[in-house]
């Protein structure tokens, strides 16, 4: 069975918006300042639309009219800064989703995990054993 022009409408429209939104787009590349290291966070958010028609079973003509949008919004939530074996959140716009409260527990989350993996750490601060 051939393809139907709708499939082709939007495969290319979930094509381009697989160009356009990945990973990278929302924690961006590391930026390097001296002993710094800044991380960009942005919020991603697509919709896209896709429809057409057929003429009528009456015709006897293989018509088809159709066609595909999409939109995408990339904003800047966040920065998360890494200096001197800290992390910490700098963020850009108001706490308003859980998204965003996520972002800034990070910082926390990351130090709660560090210390617990230097607690494991068989000898890490266990004081020397006397006799």
């Amino acid at each position: 069975m051939a393809e139907h022009p709708i499939q082709g409408l939007m495969g290319v429209t979930i094509e381009k918006i697989r160009d356009m939104v990945n990973a990278e787009t929302i924690i961006g590349d590391p930026i390097h300042v001296d002993d710094t290291t800044i991380i960009p966070v942005s919020r991603v958010t697509f919709g896209f639309a896709s429809g057409g028609s057929d003429v009528g079973p009456n015709s006897n003509k293989q018509m088809f009219g159709g066609g595909s949008g999409a939109g995408v919004s990339v904003t800047p939530v966040a920065f998360l800064v890494v200096s001197n074996g800290n992390v910490r959140t700098v963020q850009l716009v108001e706490k308003v989703s859980a998204v965003d409260n996520v972002i800034a527990s990070l910082p926390e989350l990351v130090d709660k995990v560090a210390a617990l993996i230097k607690k494991e750490k068989p000898g890490a601060d266990a004081p020397a054993d006397k006799e």
